[in-house]
């Protein structure tokens, strides 16, 4: 069940047009489009929608894929995981735990210490700058 108190309505006057696409939608910006994808700023990178801490920059990666790619979270709570099997793939979607945004997806082809490769949207998140 999702801890998201606000309606549709709200979202759609917060976000923009892709923002809401990804977060609220479960949309994917195209690869190599996204603000974040290849930034190498320090800082806590937020949930687009409610401001959760969910990575930092000391966790980023050039995955090479054309998204931001982190090899874990903030904080492992903060990250809520489900199985998603469309576009005919299986896949494992994280979202906010706070307010249920999409983020992006988790695979297990990561860098150590991990191994996990999150795949996030640019879209679905902030940069909170050191």
């Amino acid at each position: 069940m999702s801890k998201d108190l606000e309606n549709n309505e709200n979202w759609r006057e917060k976000l923009s047009r892709q923002e809401y696409a990804v977060c609220r939608e479960k949309g994917t910006e195209p690869a190599f489009s996204g603000e974040y994808w290849d930034t190498k700023d320090e800082g806590s990178y937020t949930c687009k929608c409610c401001g959760e801490v969910l990575f930092l920059s000391d966790s980023k990666f050039d995955s090479g894929c054309g998204w931001p790619s982190f090899f874990q979270p903030a904080d492992a709570p903060k990250i809520r995981e489900a199985r998603d099997t469309t576009h005919g793939m299986l896949r494992v979607e994280v979202m906010c735990d706070n307010c249920g945004s999409h983020l992006g997806h988790v695979f297990e082809d990561g860098p150590a210490p991990t191994g996990l490769r999150y795949c996030i949207n640019s879209a679905s998140i902030s940069l909170d700058k050191k």
